[in-house]
């Protein structure tokens, strides 16, 4: 019988595990689509950091959950926390918006002030419990089946078919900031939720709740796209591995394969799919269709890898980043969460 993921890392014996590498930064994003915080530590449960996306942007008549793929101007807002966030509880935050000002999560105005940035009627929410799944089902009749269908890849391959040849590969496209020509991405094996709730319940990720990032990853695309800023903001990961002089997609090679992370485990899921975002404007960081380009073309449209956690735990800079040695049988044991 094969052992669970995480108690993998106490047999090293027979099935061995390698240091790839260590923490270089970690990252919270308090508010879904907004600059995060840089942090020297951090809790990790089973729905990642501790606070990540612990806030939202919902049109409640909708109830779409928005995010800076149609809505690039979030990316030019930041956001931090007031107090320390903990597994049962998400504090106020303060955003700065793009032309300096600052409002808070408590302040009666500040879903106006979001309505008016976006150009449409919204409202900032925190995360609400993951038992409300109403809060975060898709409105689309017959979401709720799509979603109980789509647990199936074969079944995710027809939808994928059918949508990339109807009027939703339009919206798609713009989402994913495909140009004439280019592919969409290959979404059969993303988690069957995505076509039932706009996030998982609970939380307000994309997939999973854990976005791994490689030095070595950022210095291949720079080597293939120099005129580019390759910088890591661009492309929102939680953790940044230093992976010292290595220049290739190492994390590529993690998927199906625990990665214990300091003191919590992960299993890897898929590389993470890039949309729009990495190209729009931030803080500092100008707009460059070039960083999407090239990722497009030269990787696979991914760029990092996401992953789902196994055993929470604490993380801090210059922790050590191991991998488990036997990545077949690691592909053979444990579910994808969401």
């Amino acid at each position: 019988m094969v052992p669970p993921l995480a108690n993998r890392f106490n047999v090293g014996d027979e099935i061995g595990i390698m240091e790839v590498g260590r923490v270089r930064e970690i990252w919270r994003y308090p508010v879904k689509s907004m600059g995060g915080e840089r942090l020297a530590c951090s809790h990790v449960g089973s729905y990642g950091l501790w606070g990540d996306r612990g806030w939202g942007i919902r049109d409640d008549a909708t109830g779409v959950i928005h995010n800076a793929k149609r809505h690039p101007i979030l990316m030019q807002c930041s956001a931090v926390y007031r107090a320390a966030p903990r597994a049962d509880h998400i504090p106020h935050v303060d955003i700065t918006l793009p032309d300096g000002a600052m409002i808070s999560s408590d302040s009666p105005a500040v879903s106006q002030r979001l309505s008016e940035l976006m150009g449409r009627r919204v409202v900032l929410r925190p995360l609400q419990p993951a038992a409300d799944t109403a809060y975060y089902r898709r409105r689309e009749p017959g979401s709720a089946l799509l979603g109980r269908l789509a647990q199936y890849r074969p079944v995710r391959r027809l939808l994928q078919w059918a949508v990339f040849r109807g009027r939703i590969a339009k919206e798609l496209r713009e989402a994913f900031g495909r140009e004439p020509g280019e592919p969409l991405p290959d979404l059969a094996d993303v988690p069957g939720t995505v076509f039932e709730f706009y996030t998982p319940p609970g939380t307000y990720f994309d997939l999973f709740p854990i976005h791994v990032l490689t030095t070595s990853t950022l210095q291949l695309m720079s080597r293939l796209n120099p005129a580019a800023n390759w910088d890591v903001r661009r492309f929102r990961p939680n953790v940044l591995v230093d992976t010292e002089s290595t220049t290739a997609a190492v994390e590529n090679d993690w998927v199906g394969r625990a990665i214990r992370i300091g003191g919590f485990v992960v299993k890897g899921e898929l590389p993470t799919i890039r949309c729009a975002m990495p190209m729009h404007a931030q803080a500092d960081l100008p707009r460059d269709p070039s960083v999407l380009r090239t990722i497009v073309r030269e990787a696979s449209q991914c760029l990092g890898l996401y992953a789902s956690v196994i055993e929470p735990g604490r993380v801090g800079i210059g922790d050590p980043v191991e991998l488990s040695a036997d990545a077949r049988s690691d592909r053979s044991a444990g579910s994808r969460k969401t």
